[in-house]
């Protein structure tokens, strides 16, 4: 039998915290959040509200950290962040030890083969009740194990495998992600390919590059953006930078627009 390891709310860092299953869920905001309650910049349009995903064995403070230090001010600035621990301790070392510091988190646990997951129900919960305490949320963003999830959630919300609660997942910021390879949520999360609008980063010496371009098989007409590192937040060059920035701008109008119906 599988070892089922209860899931807390863990306690890192607060500059916003609400209670949950009566522990504490902290979390992080974006400085456009902290700024201006995340609903508006200087032109009077509403921030895209993006809940963000750590990867495996990091945590909500390690991810923003690796955005803010490497995306310029005019992607940042664009984009309402909130960024959340993951709701397990993490089960054994860190790829990050010794260059940031814990504690850190996984979403879910699985096997070498990664055909099989444990917790992979709680962590939907989790995300969920994320979702209704501190959305609504536009869409996702996800990295690594965060962006494996945020990929699949689109098309496993649309089946109602999970985040039945919530209004549907409309965007999605992929980076460094892969497709789930359990077949039973794999059928439920790809087929049909998904239509929201995505932009998916590929490094080109990530060891997931390979499964990233599997995954872009399963989207419509997603944006990519190259970057020449490995399994990492990337810098963005002049291209990609011009790409991120058409894509928030076009979610921007989206949202807009659909506030105006």
């Amino acid at each position: 039998m599988s070892k089922q390891i209860p899931y807390y709310l863990p306690k890192i860092f607060c500059k916003s915290s609400s209670k949950m299953y009566g522990k504490t869920m902290n979390m992080t905001y974006s400085a456009a959040t902290m700024a201006g309650e995340g609903t508006a910049n200087a032109n009077h349009k509403k921030l895209p509200r993006f809940l963000c995903l750590h990867g495996f064995r990091t945590s909500g403070k390690i991810l923003k950290k690796q955005i803010f230090d490497k995306w310029p001010i005019e992607v940042v600035d664009k984009l309402d962040l909130v960024f959340v621990d993951a709701p397990f301790p993490s089960q054994g070392k860190s790829e990050v030890e010794g260059i940031f510091d814990p504690p850190y988190y996984e979403w879910y646990q699985f096997n070498k083969e990664l055909n099989e997951y444990e917790n992979f129900d709680n962590c939907l919960d989790y995300i969920e009740e994320c979702m209704i305490k501190h959305g609504p949320f536009d869409g996702l963003l996800g990295f690594s194990q965060g962006a494996i999830l945020s990929g699949a959630l689109p098309g496993l919300q649309d089946k109602g495998v999970g985040l039945t609660k919530v209004r549907k997942t409309k965007y999605l910021i992929i980076i460094g992600g892969a497709k789930m390879q359990i077949k039973s949520l794999a059928e439920k999360a790809y087929s049909p390919a998904i239509t929201c609008p995505s932009v998916h980063f590929l490094g080109e010496k990530d060891f997931l590059k390979s499964h990233g371009m599997e995954l872009l098989e399963s989207y419509v007409d997603p944006v990519v953006i190259h970057h020449p590192k490995g399994h990492t937040i990337p810098r963005f060059d002049e291209k990609g930078l011009e790409s991120m920035l058409s894509f928030i701008e076009k979610v921007q109008e989206e949202i807009s627009t659909s506030e105006q119906v």
